[in-house]
């Protein structure tokens, strides 16, 4: 059959189909060129076999990549840097200082399957020049911007999905430029059933003009979870507390219409409901199913003073009511009631409680503590000064995010990787001093222009000791509405006009003049049809010590060809196994064993925790297990696959 002969056939499976029939005839001929020719068709072969849909790119190797084909990235610890405030927990968080792929490497040794959940916010990849890639920026008129942007993330996102619990969710933020692209590539990487949201965060209320004329005020977080995560609650805000303004003898609770926002399949939910129209009652009449027409015979007519009532939507659709008969009649003293609706007839209500203090999220957040500067850029300045790191995210949104993506687990661990200036370590501290949770924290960053150790370090460092801060206040001290009849007042005489904006003018000179704030200026606007006089200044406040333990490691390399790999790997061990169970091996209740001699002989003394080799633990006779089971101590077995290949026969 030729190629055109397929009609049943889609365009792919024709010309897959028929390369395969060609491969096949050329093994089947002696020809000399066939074997020639069969390499072509495997290789047209296999790239007709890729995929068929999901997102395509052009591959790029990264120099951090390459370089582990010649070295092997350790950590090595930084102990002047070093932060021991927390003395009643022996529980440490860390900061991680090198290329995060580099990091990741390591973290797949020592935390594969253990993180809670992963925020991270990666280079927006803007054209602005803000991103490096092999070592130089990226810019709008690089042809391959984006398959150089989505094979950066690939390669680091393939290592956090296995660093995540089977429960565990992954946080990305991101803007319009890489939206699409980066969701592709989560669906490909987690699974399109495992994408749980994408939340669109008014992260900058004043907005940012475009090139399209549009004023940009959002970002997105989009929540990706693995195949058993659910997604946690957040507290309501002061707006939605406020719903709930009536109050009984069961605690407060708001008037909602009984008919079912969504319809169900059920045809017992529909029955009528006979009102008073003085609203001060209603029944449901007798009634019989009728089995073959599922619904309900009315066997009892309306009564002078009534008015029947059906679950029907302002359109007239047939919807259900909220709750089945046999409840009504349990819940209709004390949770039911008439009122007027929408279109003022006579409706069912009930009472809507608050179950919970928290919610479940919705996917606009636009609450005014997710706004970037004030409560990014300006948190950030009050630890760290001004200017040092652009466009950190508000410390609350990141909050918020942990808190859905952890179910506010009060032990979670939480990774972030593209760690900037430290929020997500910061909004996990914040956590703990809220719920008095115990959650801890990894961090990862470049130190390209000093990052990780004038922004991020040095934002942790402030967070342990406290610090003072200024907030930029507004307080209204006048306003005045301008009706249309008081517009043509002004009209007729305009004295009244400049009586009026004589007071605005003297309320705020008066406010400058005497003000105790500092910085004290005043304004006078006119907004939404009123004269309005606001006042800003300046405030002090102080931002509490935050007490916690962190440890600061930084990569280096060890070249592969070095005479004594084995011996090097093995003392670097240490850091890794630190960083995998959270502790200070330097601590005097812990110690670690990584070869015979070391079992042979360490002190015992005071000792509760043994963070041992397991190769060295089979090895040991039993009176060095009597030894060490009457000292009472606790053997941790260190995994093999710490270990580099080459130190299979090192003890």
């Amino acid at each position: 059959m030729s190629f055109y002969e397929r009609p049943n056939e889609n365009t792919r499976t024709r010309v897959v189909n028929y390369v395969n029939e060609l491969i096949e005839n050329k093994r089947l001929t002696d020809d000399k060129h066939s074997s020639v020719e069969i390499e072509y068709l495997l290789e047209i072969q296999k790239h007709l076999n890729k995929k068929k849909y999901g997102l395509v790119w052009e591959e790029h190797s990264e120099v951090v990549e390459e370089e582990m084909e010649f070295s092997i990235p350790v950590f090595e610890e930084v102990k002047e840097k070093k932060i021991e405030k927390d003395l009643m927990n022996l529980k440490y968080n860390f900061l991680l200082e090198g290329d995060n792929l580099h990091c990741l490497h390591l973290l797949e040794k020592t935390h594969e399957n253990k993180v809670d959940a992963i925020y991270i916010d990666p280079p927006y990849n803007t054209g602005a020049k803000n991103w490096r890639y092999n070592n130089a920026f990226v810019d709008d008129k690089d042809t391959f911007r984006h398959s150089k942007w989505i094979s950066f993330m690939a390669a680091r996102l393939k290592i956090a999905k296995k660093l995540l619990k089977k429960t565990g969710i992954i946080v990305v933020t991101i803007d319009d430029y890489e939206l699409e692209n980066l969701i592709l590539l989560m669906n490909e990487i987690f699974g399109e059933n495992n994408h749980l949201g994408t939340v669109v965060i008014k992260n900058n209320p004043q907005g940012r003009s475009s090139v399209t004329g549009f004023q940009v005020s959002h970002e997105y977080a989009l929540f990706y979870g693995r195949e058993e995560a659910k997604i946690g609650r957040i507290q309501r805000n002061e707006a939605q507390k406020s719903r709930y303004k009536e109050i009984d003898e069961y605690g407060p609770f708001e008037w909602r219409n009984f008919r079912a926002q969504y319809s169900t399949e059920s045809p017992t939910m529909i029955y009528p409901i006979y009102i008073k129209q003085d609203l001060s009652d209603f029944r449901i009449p007798n009634l019989k199913w009728d089995d073959e027409n599922q619904q309900y015979e009315i066997l009892e007519d309306l009564e002078e003073d009534e008015v029947v009532s059906w679950p029907k939507d302002a359109d007239g659709r047939m919807r259900t009511w909220k709750w089945s008969i046999n409840t009504v009649e349990v819940k209709k003293e004390s949770e039911m009631g008439i009122r007027l609706d929408r279109q003022k007839k006579p409706s069912v209500y009930y009472k809507g409680r608050m179950v919970e203090k928290d919610m479940l999220p919705f996917t606009f957040w636009e609450d005014p503590k997710y706004s970037a500067s004030t409560f990014g850029a300006n948190l950030l300045s009050d630890y760290i000064g001004k200017g040092k790191f652009n466009y950190p995210k508000s410390l609350y949104a990141v909050e918020d995010a942990l808190k859905v993506a952890t179910r506010n687990k009060k032990d979670a661990l939480i990774l972030d990787f593209f760690a900037g200036s430290g929020t997500t370590g910061h909004a996990v501290l914040n956590l703990n001093n809220e719920d008095g949770g115990n959650r801890s924290f990894i961090l990862a960053t470049n130190n390209e222009n000093n990052i990780a150790e004038e922004v991020t370090f040095e934002r942790l460092k402030k967070i342990s000791e406290g610090v003072s801060g200024k907030s930029k206040k507004e307080k209204i001290l006048y306003q005045e509405s301008i009706s249309v009849s008081k517009l043509k007042s002004f009209v007729k005489n305009p004295q009244k006009l400049e009586i009026m904006l004589n007071k605005a003018q003297s309320i705020k000179e008066d406010f400058e003049k005497n003000s105790n704030k500092e910085k004290a200026l005043a304004k006078v606007k006119f907004i939404d049809n009123e004269i309005r006089v606001s006042g800003h200044f300046e405030t002090n406040h102080k931002w509490e010590p935050l007490p916690f333990n962190l440890k600061y490691f930084k990569t280096k390399f060890i070249p592969k060809e070095v005479s004594s790999l084995e011996k090097e790997l093995l003392l670097n061990i240490k850091a890794l196994v630190e960083l995998a169970h959270g502790v200070d091996l330097n601590n005097s209740e812990y110690d670690l064993v990584l070869t015979r001699e070391d079992m042979k002989s360490i002190n015992l003394d005071n000792i509760t925790t043994i963070y041992m080799r397991g190769r060295v633990r089979r090895m040991m006779t039993p009176d060095q297990q009597e030894r060490y089971f009457s000292s009472g101590i606790t053997i941790v077995d260190i995994p093999e696959f710490f270990f580099a290949e080459e130190l299979r026969d090192w003890i």
